[in-house]
């Protein structure tokens, strides 16, 4: 098993000070325990030490000397030469701000220092004077122990190495129901037995329980809040969807304003349902050449806040699932100075606090709630997510009621053990991998577009033209190829790529696919895809003509709340006539159900929303693409798919919107 490298970086303009204060240090490092391999060197500069967190992601902490540059500015007073080291702190801080800081300090100027750095993130101090290397290197080895802790791990691996018999659930009981299966014992071999022993419930109470935390599971969630810049963190075991409605449900009671993007995962379009909430649909905008749908523009987000100051939220995604980021901080001002509470949904950026690159982070930027998809770009397993709280209103009592509906009372705790793991994972060495990943995607992208038949779309090709002055960024491991040269419709290059070449990708549109780099992307991965690509590029295939999928009709009539729609009984009504063209009878009719194709997951209709023949006609389009794209939401009567709709009765029972 590799051993850890943990470098600690002294900060000190006086070189023989320098050399006495690492030397002394890595002799206490050398006699006493050291299991994360604690090493200490040291620069002179604040230069220096701000490259050298840029360069060396082994770097977990350091040690400033207050008094930088005394050398070189002799004159000045005492009180500046602590700003430079304050200054050199706050650097420190916005471009790593996992790292451990400490101060050496002059007794005599105790109070002065500390009262200076007190608002920063600063870890201690340590006095000049006082050269007990020993006592400094307990201390900061104490700290790296306590960052690198899973409490909720720690316990369940505590647990199962005790190897008690279990009376309790669940029902295969460590794994003995499968284990001597004739029939089963397979899976328990290829799943493996640790797996078993470690599927666990609420029966054993070391283990704490997800829906009133008390012990390990409430001590790792702080543990995270700390992690990720926030005041509360909760671990879901339902995924980002179930996260997403937890949220909603906490912050709008029905008949409550929300603002949101039309390209919101569907699970917030399931959140207005079970919310009741008032929805304002903001459309995205859309890169016709491509089919890829990016923000909504800047001016209409704005436009929207200004005209709905009455709404009590407002969500958007970022990133999108083609890397796509809003400018996020003065769109969450604007919402929080009409009093709007702001959800981001990060559940493709769960990474971004670990490397400048990807900052702000939505908690960052100023959102109240931040979910992510830990499992989706971190070491988590799936359905493990995150809940992240700013929110200085934050209605524990009622967020925890709601959670508790929605989360099981037996919880796969493996997962949750897997949200430890990640935690620290990615505090630890999350720069130095996302630093790899940055590398590697900048390799890909320079490897792909050497095929000559396929191209990486940059950011300038992914924006749609009304969002282009609206600061958008892409996140770079969001790869985008363009590949209408290499002669291959995108289901046959897919094919391609998975029978022939064992490769998988993300997704895709009718002339791209998306791939995506994460902290588990190998230099080996992007050979092979390199030279699986520069094979299909020299057969020289001459360019096919793609097919565009149709654009998703505009955002129609919201006539009633989506929640009172849906929950009517509603009727069937087929899309096709008996001549096997669009059914006229269906325009201006009001839909029952969310109907979202899939690829891209973004809803043609939500309940209680008015249908046009131009909606009719992409639904159809939809269902005759030869590209197969799951329609959700279609009701089939034998084979004939119809839509669930409102009856006239139902209309006139309830409420329209306009009314309200």
């Amino acid at each position: 098993m590799k051993k850890p490298i943990s470098r600690i970086l002294i900060i000190n303009d006086e070189k023989l000070v320098l050399k006495e204060l690492i030397k002394g240090l890595n002799a206490a490092a050398k006699t006493m325990e050291n299991p994360f391999g604690i090493l200490f060197s040291g620069v002179t500069t604040a230069h220096e030490a701000l490259q050298s967190i840029e360069q060396d992601g082994d770097i977990q902490g350091l040690v400033v000397d207050d008094r930088l540059y005394t050398l070189k500015n002799h004159g000045k007073h005492a009180r500046d030469l602590q700003i430079t080291a304050l200054e050199l702190v706050q650097k420190i801080n916005l471009f790593r701000p996992e790292l451990n800081i400490y101060i050496l300090i002059a007794q005599e100027q105790e109070d002065e220092v500390v009262d200076a750095l007190f608002s920063e993130t600063v870890d201690g101090y340590f006095y000049r004077e006082e050269r007990d290397y020993r006592g400094m290197y307990r201390i900061l080895n104490a700290q790296l122990q306590e960052k690198a802790r899973t409490p909720f791990y720690d316990q369940l691996k505590n647990y199962v190495l005790m190897a008690k018999d279990s009376w309790h659930t669940p029902g295969h009981s460590s794994g003995d129901s499968l284990r001597d299966s004739p029939w089963v014992s397979d899976f328990y071999e290829f799943i493996g037995e640790h797996i078993f022993r470690a599927d666990l419930s609420v029966s054993v109470p070391m283990l704490d329980s997800l829906m009133e935390p008390t012990g390990v599971i409430a001590e790792a969630q702080k543990v995270a809040a700390k992690a990720f810049g926030a005041r509360r963190t909760f671990f879901a075991t339902n995924g980002t969807s179930t996260a997403n409605k937890v949220i909603f449900q906490t912050l709008l009671a029905p008949g409550n304003k929300l603002l949101l993007d039309r390209n919101c995962h569907k699970s917030v379009h399931h959140g207005v349902v079970l919310s009741g909430a008032y929805p304002i649909y903001l459309d995205s905008s859309v890169n016709k050449k491509f089919n890829i749908y990016g923000p909504v523009p800047k001016q209409t987000l704005f436009k929207a806040i200004e005209e709905h100051g009455d709404a009590q939220a407002l969500i958007l995604t970022n990133c999108t699932y083609d890397g796509l980021r809003y400018d996020l901080p003065p769109i969450i001002q604007a919402a929080h100075a009409k009093g709007m509470k702001v959800i981001i949904d990060e559940a493709w950026y769960g990474f971004a606090r670990f490397h400048p690159a990807f900052r702000p982070t939505a908690l960052e930027a100023g959102a109240d709630y931040a979910t992510q998809s830990t499992h989706k770009v971190m070491s988590a397993f799936s359905q493990s997510s995150m809940i992240h709280v700013n929110d200085p209103d934050f209605n524990e009592h009622l967020f925890r009621e709601i959670f508790n509906m929605h989360t099981s009372t037996s919880p796969q705790y493996s997962m949750i053990a897997s949200l430890d793991v990640a935690r620290k994972q990615i505090v630890l060495e999350g720069y130095k991998l996302l630093s790899r990943t940055l590398e590697l995607a900048k390799e890909l992208r320079a490897q792909i577009n050497s095929t000559g038949a396929f191209r990486v779309l940059e950011l300038s090709d992914l924006l749609p033209d009304e969002i282009k002055q609206d600061h958008v960024q892409l996140d770079p491991t969001k790869v985008t190829v363009d590949i209408s040269r290499c002669g291959f419709t995108i289901e046959e290059l897919i094919h391609e790529l998975f029978e022939r070449f064992n490769i998988q990708v993300e997704k895709s549109t009718f002339n791209t696919l998306t791939l995506l780099l994460t902290i588990g992307t190998t230099r080996s991965k992007v050979s092979r895809l390199y030279d699986a690509m520069m094979r299909i590029a020299r057969e020289n295939r001459a360019p096919q003509r793609l097919y565009q999928t149709a654009e998703i009709p505009r955002f129609t009539e919201l006539k009633y709340l989506p929640r009172d729609a849906f929950y009517c009984g509603g009727e069937l009504m087929p899309l096709l006539d008996e001549q096997d063209k669009v059914n006229s009878n269906l325009n201006g009719r009001v839909s029952a159900d969310q109907i979202t194709p899939y690829p891209p997951g973004i809803p043609v209709l939500v309940p209680g929303q008015m249908i046009t023949q131009g909606i009719t006609q992409y639904l159809i389009s939809m269902l005759r693409s030869q590209k197969r794209i799951e329609v959700h939401g279609i009701v089939y009567d034998s084979y004939l798919p119809c839509l669930r709709l409102l009856t006239t009765a139902e209309e006139k029972s309830l409420t329209k919107l306009d009314k309200l």
